[in-house]
């Protein structure tokens, strides 16, 4: 008999600080979002760090931590501090936030 393998999700809020802001970070991680098919959401804060949430497979997710710490060209990253939390399947697409 075979067992159908089940994927595991995840979900983590993520922080990326350094120079982030100005060098296209919001839109390059959507586009490694969506090729990875992660769904949540990335925007710019006021003290300029970019913000965002990732949910999708463990394996993407963990992939998509690991690009965040290198970044687009242009991106200085001093530091990528997430927390993770539950999955809750809540997305339908990854966007860009604007405040």
């Amino acid at each position: 008999m075979i067992q159908a393998l089940t994927k595991r999700m995840a979900r983590v809020h993520v922080y990326i600080s350094g120079m982030v802001q100005g060098v296209f970070f919001r839109v390059n991680t959507q586009r490694m979002a969506v090729r990875l098919g992660i769904r949540g959401w990335v925007r710019n804060l006021r003290d300029g760090r970019v913000e965002a949430v990732f949910e999708g497979e463990k394996d993407k997710v963990d992939e998509m931590l690991r690009w965040c710490r290198i970044g687009p060209e242009g991106a200085v990253i001093l530091s990528v501090d997430f927390t993770e939390e539950p999955y809750t399947g809540e997305f339908q697409v990854f966007q860009i936030k604007y405040q």
